[in-house]
């Protein structure tokens, strides 16, 4: 191939991409009343594009060098041994779960009627890889203004069947995670957490994801960065991530990169199962696994949105300060959201509860923001044994579940993110002192 003409005729593609970036995207005017201010959405600019198109240039349709350096950069940032890209961040928790039941494990494997203990106060598919695996829920509350579970409300659920813990830092707000991978190691319990709205936040000055054995992110439009599609599972630990890779990849037991042959050198000399000696160990299968694999189109754009991070995030805590700040004026009605002294959110959105005995209900409140253009989100499935999903499912449930009653009656959330302006934060807070006005 003429490399010489190959950069060459890139650029031309890349100046016609970062054109039409500036003709399509670039100019967009705030009108109050009537832009929706949407309460989550995709940041993009010229180079999210350019990515894409470098990686449609190649043609390698699959997982490669993007693939490769974002997976690298990601293990760098959130300090894991290994991050396997996935399709999604629901994937991820359904590869973590699965993982934790795999032989290789020994006596610390999950088997079916084990239980693993959340809170009930959550995104469906945190849970629904437990109940798919065949173990059991054991949910437990959780309370505005933090929205999180308490070491000391998992520690009162364990029981002789409890093997693991999973717990999201909700809406990028972490849990006590120092003292919850202390429990866990104490109880000799497995600990994932589920960051997928939490890149970017710490704990005690280490990343959320460094506490737990595995970790998950997601990478939807709506979340800290964005692949469209797309999450991550992390590890610190070598044969988790090797099971992890495992499962991801059809359950093979090769480790070749697409693309790539021979990598273990005994491609056509080893002997397993009831396989004859020899068998192309590219399509040996040791495990019942799945594909959950991502596109290189998707890596190459999420390698772009990495280099960005920083600066998303420093957005996120400008809005949320703010607007925190101006709906402070409106405490009678609303409890506002409150962090731990050692936590260092990276908000996905900034939370609200309706007050008990408020002249009004959530979705009063809600429907007239909606009505103005401002979006507004609950906080996912409220309690999810409330669900229409969750009939028939066996679980355990600690204590009767009231703060995840009120999340589900009282609680939502508008947006905190890098899109929204001050024109726009301006015109958020105008609106909640009209709606109080009228009361």
């Amino acid at each position: 191939m003429n490399l010489r003409k190959d950069r060459r005729l890139r650029r031309q593609v890349f100046d016609a991409v970062r054109a039409y970036f500036d003709f399509r995207h670039s100019t967009r005017t705030f009108i109050p009343g009537s832009t929706y201010v949407p309460a989550s959405g995709k940041i993009f600019d010229a180079q999210d594009m350019i990515a894409l198109a470098d990686a449609g240039l190649d043609f390698w349709l699959t997982a490669d060098r993007y693939a490769d350096l974002l997976e690298r950069r990601l293990a760098r940032r959130v300090e894991a041994h290994r991050v396997l890209l996935v399709n999604s961040g629901s994937s991820a928790n359904l590869l973590a779960v699965s993982a934790l039941t795999d032989a290789a494990l020994g006596p610390r494997r999950l088997k079916p009627g084990d239980e693993v203990v959340t809170t009930a106060a959550c995104f469906p598919t945190t849970v629904a890889p437990i109940v798919q695996q065949q173990l059991i829920p054991v949910l437990v509350d959780a309370e505005a203004p933090t929205y999180n579970a308490t070491p000391q409300a998992i520690e009162a659920a364990l029981s002789k069947k409890t093997k693991a813990i999973i717990l999201a830092h909700t809406l990028g707000n972490p849990f006590d995670a120092g003292a919850m991978a202390k429990l866990a190691a104490r109880r000799g319990l497995w600990l994932i957490e589920d960051c997928c709205d939490a890149l970017g936040a710490r704990w005690a000055g280490r990343p959320v994801s460094s506490f737990g054995d595995i970790a998950t992110f997601s990478f939807y439009p709506a979340h800290h960065i964005t692949m469209g599609e797309g999450g991550a599972v992390a590890s610190r630990d070598a044969r988790l991530a090797r099971i992890l890779e495992s499962l991801r990849d059809w359950g093979r037991d090769c480790w070749c990169k697409p693309g790539a042959d021979n990598t273990c050198r005994r491609r056509f000399s080893w002997k397993m199962g009831q396989l004859p000696l020899g068998y192309d160990h590219k399509y040996i299968y040791t495990r019942l696994g799945f594909n959950l694999k991502v596109t290189e189109m998707q890596a190459a754009i999420g390698t772009a949105q990495l280099d960005k991070l920083d600066s998303f995030l420093q957005m996120r805590a400008r809005n949320f300060k703010a607007l925190r700040r101006e709906l402070a004026a409106f405490e009678e009605y609303l409890i506002l959201p409150e962090s731990l002294p050692q936590a260092e959110p990276s908000w996905f959105g900034l939370p609200l509860s309706v007050r008990p005995g408020a002249p009004f209900t959530r979705q009063d409140l809600t429907s007239f923001l909606e009505e103005h253009r401002i979006g507004t989100r609950l906080l996912f499935a409220g309690n999810v044994i409330r669900q229409p999903c969750f009939k028939g499912v066996r679980f355990r449930q600690v204590g009767d579940l009231a703060g995840c009653d009120r999340i589900m009656r009282d609680t939502f959330w508008v947006g905190a993110h890098p899109a929204i302006t001050p024109a726009m934060r301006a015109y958020m807070v105008e609106q909640f002192a009209a709606f109080f006005k009228r009361l």
